[in-house]
């Protein structure tokens, strides 16, 4: 950096303090890297408990998951794997509510990013072809101004270096909003709720698709579904926050 940039980024952080993306108090932004403090840096990206690797749902230490948890055992996912970056809680939850305001887009696209930097080794182990966002109905995606899944996707294949597919999948029905229900209403909710927009898009492709928030792996299983009935050779899901 130029000695007049480093002059013109000092004036400007005299003028407008950066600020943590997750809770807004000023903090120390290193040079490339992404607005989180430090303590919101190590409770976005350090998580706490144990999870199933088939639906990402926190188990005890001692909890054999070879054929899932508990909570997913038995039953059918188009999806092979999951993988959370923490649980509904904390930074974790603020982040995630935070991100469903218009105003959100940065601190989406930046977690991606940040997510993809502090667990690359889980994602290279993965092997991804390409990313994918869980889609929002058109209607949604106005009233929000942008989805939240796509700029987390966009953080993610940027830090990756994965080609993302933001239109891998069109959301044909406007489902209502999931929480309150149960697991056979969620299932009953999505069902059929999204479909292809190119069928060669994802052929045999290992798709990695994203969403903010997994609480029973339905919508994922339809997104999952949808992607495979195009071709996709396997899907791995990867959600910001587990209920």
């Amino acid at each position: 950096m130029t000695w007049w940039k480093t002059l013109a980024r000092g004036a400007d952080d005299l003028l407008f303090p950066p600020a943590c993306l997750a809770c807004d108090r000023p903090c120390d932004v290193p040079e490339g890297g992404e607005s989180f403090c430090d303590s919101c840096r190590r409770a976005l990206f350090a998580d706490p408990g144990e999870s199933c690797p088939r639906c990402a749902a926190t188990v005890g230490p001692h909890v054999d998951t070879t054929d899932g948890c508990p909570e997913c055992r038995g039953e059918s996912f188009a999806f092979e794997s999951s993988i959370r970056l923490g649980r509904y809680d904390g930074v974790v939850k603020r982040a995630v509510i935070a991100m469903k305001d218009r105003r959100g887009e940065a601190l989406a696209e930046s977690l991606g990013r940040a997510w993809a930097a502090f667990v690359r080794d889980r994602f290279a182990a993965i092997r991804p072809d390409a990313i994918v966002p869980v889609p929002l109905h058109w209607r949604r995606a106005w009233e929000r101004g942008y989805n939240q899944a796509e700029a987390i996707a966009r953080g993610l294949a940027t830090g990756l270096g994965i080609p993302c597919r933001p239109h891998g999948l069109r959301r044909v029905r406007a489902t209502p909003i999931q929480p309150g229900r149960s697991a056979t209403e969620r299932r009953a909710n999505v069902a059929g709720a999204f479909t292809p927009r190119r069928w060669e898009a994802v052929k045999g492709m290992r798709i990695l698709l994203i969403d903010d928030v997994m609480t029973t792996g339905a919508t994922a299983h339809e997104a999952a579904k949808a992607l495979r009935g195009a071709g996709a050779a396997q899907v791995i899901v990867a959600c910001v926050a587990r209920r």
